[in-house]
C-alpha cells in the first residue's frame, strides 16, 4: 500500500503531491498552467507539482498535515 504526500511550500507557494516515493523521481516535465510532472524511471507519473498557489490565510497559519493510504493497482 502507498501513501500519498501532500506538502505545501508557504514561501515558495507551491503544492507537491506523490503518489510513491520522491526519492523514485529521475525527470521531471512541465505540462503548463504551472503543473510540473514527476516521474520516475520507467516514465511513470508519481506526482505532481502546482505551482503559484495561494491558499487562504486561514489554511495559512492553521497548517494541518494530511496523509493517506491507497491500494496499489
Amino acid at each position: 500500500m502507498s501513501k500519498l504526500k501532500i506538502f505545501y511550500d508557504d514561501k515558495g507557494k507551491t503544492l507537491n503531491v506523490w503518489f510513491d516515493d520522491p526519492k523514485k523521481e529521475v525527470v521531471s516535465e512541465e505540462v503548463g498552467d504551472g503543473v510540473i510532472l514527476s516521474k520516475d524511471k520507467k516514465g511513470e507519473v508519481i506526482g505532481f507539482e502546482k505551482l503559484y498557489v495561494n491558499l487562504p490565510k486561514k489554511m495559512e497559519t492553521n497548517p494541518v498535515p494530511v496523509e493517506f493510504n491507497f491500494p496499489q493497482p
